[in-house]
């Protein structure tokens, strides 16, 4: 039996249940008023002194970054992790339907070696992995994917890359917007909000929720043995989810250049745990809740640009019915200080530093060993980073370092990064560094049912290089890039006999790769988009058994294209996303096949204040059955139909993409 697989399957289970780059947008030509909307690019230039130091463009000037606007998908019938997926190198593993668990790998490093952050709050659960089906999209003002290893930047877990969600913020004129959908297996999504001035500041208040039945139909297949068997339509059991939650933003100025700026965010989630087609649960259950909150200082003195912040987080998770082993809860506590300033030294260099300090602890299972017991650690780290222009500001040099320490272990992630300006709109960004993830709670203190752990885990590691060309015109942009990454002391669990597993550090492996995508403007009524991923993966653990094989759950191809056009009054949307097949064991035994979804859509805009938006969205227009992990079958054909308004302000959300 591969048991490094299947139990690091398990430990993906268990997780799951316990829980583009932006272009530098070109002004449209004049011409009538039409939504066109704006796509991923590759950002090479440091970014304007004018942004937040912890915008993710200040902290990685020579990042692969993508940065995705939530206002390009409105009218879409879109969630968090769909819109992420778009972004180059970047592939979901999903648990199939609304509501239910999905996460990211990017770059071919696994689901728990990618942060993902809530205006900087660090969402990763206990295990290390972020469920983006708890990342409402009505939050989200924009998603920043930073690709490759981010331990310089971010810290210790940004193995394969970052994704900050940067929620909505306040604005100066009062505005009354919301949005609600219906659709396919009775789901009901919506939020409502109310934004403008409060006394001396702006605030913002959001309110959110949905629900679904999640009941749809599959094809299933009875007895795999049985090559050419015919295949037995199912519906989806135990597969309904519901949620709720809010968010609430506070700036206020501080005379002229010091602003306050405060974030609460609540959520609460139910959720059946369906299983896998072949193993199906017909009554195991989760409920989590989450509270989020920050509070930053920032502004400008002297030539300093600078932010301090805190921050908390607390997540609990629980289970009920389904296997005894996986029954219990679990409260999860993060809270930490971080100070950011930038500055600028002479002509030729822009000097960052960072300085964190954070606590985290965690329950254990119920019903586990020392399950009063709380586990915890500190963590503090320091960050400093170096803008050297040179030639005229056409070559920039970005070398940077951090030194961590988290819990017992000591981490260092150097970087240096390179962007070249080069003539008829070409240029260049290179890359080359390393990081760390630090074992999470989950590996060295919790057990949970069978899966036992190991205090005498080490951090793993990633060297990694990238590099990519880029052109622009006024109408196009264009990138192609190749990265290199070779992980090392990946923790997998093993079986720890009689019946347990037990994570231990054995495994290495390398991931190369190709990314590109782009866009197009000819007309201001008409924009295309595309972004294409290669990856070619091999595990280098010393067994003839794995060695040179593919990891599993990394699809080598992936491309997402989409293309609108039309007035405002009817504007329509076409968009392909297709993936290649996937191993799911380490010894290439068993393959999930691949798949092509295409969506389809129509929306119209009418009036100005108030602006009222109606959208037909079909989605899996061709019906494909898919399924992705060992067997999560994924939803068909759906339609969908979104209905949204506001009322003063301005409102990007309702354009249509």
């Amino acid at each position: 039996m591969a048991w490094p697989a299947r139990a690091g399957l398990a430990v993906c289970l268990a997780l799951s249940m316990s829980s583009s780059v932006k272009a530098q947008e070109t002004a449209a030509p004049a011409g009538p008023e039409v939504p066109v909307f704006s796509v991923p690019a590759v950002e090479v230039h440091a970014a304007p002194v004018s942004e937040p130091p912890e915008s993710a463009a200040q902290r990685d000037p020579s990042g692969a970054l993508t940065v995705i606007e939530t206002a390009d998908f409105g009218g879409a019938a879109r969630d968090a992790a769909e819109v992420l997926a778009t972004a180059p190198g970047v592939a979901v593993q999903d648990n199939g339907g609304y509501g239910q668990s999905k996460s990211l790998v990017v770059r071919g490093a696994a689901a728990n070696g990618t942060l993902v952050l809530l205006d900087g709050i660090p969402l990763n659960g206990a295990g290390g992995i972020a469920d983006l089906s708890r990342v409402p999209l009505a939050l989200v003002e924009r998603f920043e994917v930073l690709r490759g290893g981010a331990g310089a930047r971010y810290g210790s877990g940004g193995l394969g890359g970052v994704v900050n969600v940067v929620t909505r913020r306040p604005g100066h004129e009062v505005q009354v917007a919301g949005e609600a959908s219906y659709g396919s297996w009775d789901t009901v999504r919506g939020w409502g909000m109310v934004s403008g001035p409060v006394g001396e500041g702006e605030a913002l208040l959001l309110l959110h929720g949905g629900r679904s039945t999640g009941n749809f139909r599959f094809l299933f297949d009875a007895s795999p043995a049985l090559p050419g068997d015919p295949l037995v339509e199912r519906r989806r059991a135990n597969n309904d989810a519901r949620g709720a939650g809010g968010l609430l933003r506070l700036r206020h100025g501080l005379g002229e250049t010091l602003e306050l700026d405060a974030l609460l965010e609540l959520s609460t989630d139910d959720r059946g745990l369906a299983g896998t087609a072949q193993n199906p649960l017909p009554d195991a259950r989760q409920e989590a809740g989450r509270v989020a909150a920050s509070v930053r200082l920032s502004g400008e003195s002297s030539g300093v640009q600078g932010s301090a912040r805190a921050w908390f987080r607390g997540d609990r998770i629980g289970l009920s019915s389904g296997p005894l082993v996986t029954q219990g809860h679990q409260v999860q506590r993060v809270g930490g200080v971080e100070a950011e300033a930038r500055t600028q030294l002479g002509e030729r260099h822009g000097v960052s530093a960072v300085v964190t300090v954070s606590t985290e602890d965690v329950t254990g299972a119920e019903g586990a060993p020392g399950e009063d017991s709380r586990p915890g650690w500190w963590r503090a780290s320091a960050m400093l980073m170096d803008e050297v222009s040179l030639a005229g500001e056409l070559l920039r040099l970005i070398p940077s370092v951090r030194v961590e320490r988290a819990g017992p272990y000591t981490l260092l992630s150097p970087k240096v990064g390179a962007t070249v300006k080069l003539p008829e709109g070409f240029a260049l960004r290179a890359n080359v560094g390393q990081a760390h993830r630090a074992p999470s709670f989950q590996e060295l203190y919790v057990r949970q049912g069978l899966l036992l752990p190991n205090p005498s885990l080490k951090p793993e590691r990633v060297l990694y290089t990238d590099a990519a060309v880029v052109h622009r015109t006024e109408h196009s942009l264009a990138s192609v890039g190749g990265f290199y990454s070779l992980y090392e002391n990946l923790i997998a669990y093993e079986l720890y006999p009689p019946f347990a597993a037990k994570p231990y550090n054995f495994a290495s492996a390398r991931a190369v790769g190709l990314e590109a995508e782009g866009e197009w403007r000819p007309f201001p009524w008409l924009a295309g988009a595309f972004s294409y991923t290669l990856l070619v993966s091999r595990n280098l653990r010393d067994d003839p058994r794995y060695y040179l094989k593919e990891l599993p759950y990394r699809p080598r191809h992936k491309l997402s294209a989409r293309a609108s056009g039309g007035p405002r009054w009817l504007t329509g949307r076409v968009e392909v996303a297709t993936q290649a097949a996937q191993f799911v064991n380490r010894t290439e035994e068993a393959v999930l096949p691949g798949r092509t979804f295409l969506h389809a859509g129509l929306s119209s805009t009418f009036g100005r204040t108030p602006e009222l938006t109606v959208s037909l969205e079909l989605k899996n227009l061709l019906d494909a059955q898919a399924e992705d992990l060992d067997g999560y079958p994924l939803p068909g054909r759906a339609a969908y139909v979104t209905v949204a308004a506001s009322f003063g302000g301005s409102s990007k959300r309702t354009q249509t993409p």
